[in-house]
């Protein structure tokens, strides 16, 4: 196995191999509701994916597109060092963590459909939000969290670990188990009609197998080698629920084994999110042979994700000075910490800032009215029990970098 970049006999990387495909039979469930024109277009043979394996192909990248990738892994690289030299200090890293795998996990959803407000998924941190959507976010700020302690070891069983944080409480989609039925991506009603069909649910445990020994490598460029793996996850489909997720936290898991990523989580799925189209486009090609428009959009969406990443550090360190500034407790109170901890946790209550900081109920309680009477929280509840107080300097940073990329997503950026 080696990589070659640039060299002028090398094939183009579009010669990764394309797609086979086998004949199965689909029978409509009598009890599935649909109409007899129905079930009978979805009854009868269907074409399912056959991956090829992949865990000995010799890659080889033309020279731009290497150059492209080292560029925006340059910028990947960049992003991780200047989050040290903006919160490090007397703020510890962690809380910055928090928040980025927050902000990522939230992106990487919202490419699912599945969207939350900042302020819901820190709400769903504490336990004070239930609504599906902040619970299934929740579930992928898990699943990135799992990617990034498992990211020595991202093999089969690391891959089952993010896949059971995330789905934890769906037992319909048998968190950390392979499927064990036929998937299918568009289309509707069954596999006869979908845009895509995976492979056959026997041939998925070889198929991530191979995957594995794929992403051992390590003869590969950072971002070409999570790029390439995250797209022949997709296209093996090994869940029956919430692959794209557990994909793109599987990118995490390999840029930090790999070093290109140390302190914190890019959030290279607002990249991606900036254009979706482009991406499930570029994974299309991919199960067609052509490979490169899914490197050439990890690249785009890596340098999206590093002026992403900056503007939300920045804001966060330019939050944080505002608030310190603004606070007139004393040099031993616990108002000072308290203040890192909400870069990372931005809504709290008495019994969060009790755990995180280690402190009695009425410790506790002192600094956040030290920090509410200063200004630097709002309470948002009434009454004296089951109180919430938030930081309007830091969700606000939040919702900004949510509107840019919005704004980038819809092309007004």
């Amino acid at each position: 196995m080696s990589t070659v970049a640039g060299e002028a006999s090398a094939p183009p990387i579009a010669s990764w191999p394309s797609l086979e495909y086998e004949t199965a039979h689909w029978q409509v469930d009598e009890d599935s509701g649909l109409s007899r024109r129905q079930a009978a277009l979805n009854r009868g043979d269907y074409q399912a994916a056959v991956v090829p394996h992949v865990s000995q192909l010799e890659v080889r990248l033309p020279a731009d597109l290497a150059a492209d990738l080292d560029e925006a892994t340059g910028a990947l690289v960049r992003l991780d060092a200047h989050a040290d030299e903006q919160l490090r200090g007397e703020a510890e890293v962690a809380p910055l963590q928090s928040i980025l795998l927050r902000t990522e996990s939230a992106s990487s959803s919202q490419i699912e459909g599945l969207t939350a407000s900042a302020r819901k998924l820190a709400l769903a941190e504490i336990g004070e939000e239930t609504g599906t959507n902040a619970m299934q976010v929740h579930g992928n700020v898990r699943a990135m969290d799992a990617a990034l302690r498992l990211a020595e070891r991202p093999g089969v069983a690391s891959i089952l670990e993010m896949h059971r944080a995330l789905m934890r409480g769906q037992d319909r989609h048998t968190p950390g188990a392979f499927r064990a039925e036929q998937v299918w991506i568009g289309g509707g009603a069954g596999p006869r009609t979908a845009s895509f069909v995976p492979p056959l649910h026997q041939r998925v445990a070889a198929d991530m197998q191979d995957l594995a020994a794929f992403i051992e490598r390590n003869d590969l460029p950072s971002l070409a080698h999570a790029a390439l793996a995250h797209a022949q996850f997709e296209t093996i489909h090994p869940f029956t629920d919430g692959n794209g997720r557990t994909g793109r936290a599987l990118v995490h898991a390999m840029l930090r084994r790999a070093g290109t990523t140390r302190r914190v989580a890019t959030p290279i799925s607002a990249g991606l999110l900036t254009d979706p189209e482009g991406y499930f486009t570029a994974l299309t090609a991919f199960r067609e042979g052509d490979a490169r428009p899914i490197l050439e959009t990890f690249a785009r969406s890596a340098r999206q994700a590093a002026s992403f990443g900056t503007s939300l550090i920045d804001g966060l360190a330019e939050a944080r000075a505002s608030m310190r500034d603004r606070t007139t407790a004393r040099s031993h109170s616990s108002a000072w910490p308290l203040i890192d901890l909400l870069i990372g946790q931005p809504v709290v209550n008495t019994k969060f800032v009790m755990q995180r900081l280690g402190v009695s109920a009425p410790t506790a309680g002192a600094a956040l009215a030290r920090l509410e009477e200063d200004g630097v929280l709002r309470q948002t509840t009434a009454g004296r029990r089951n109180r919430l107080w938030q930081s309007d300097d830091v969700l606000g940073v939040l919702d900004r970098l949510a509107e840019r990329i919005r704004r980038a997503s819809s092309g007004r950026a």
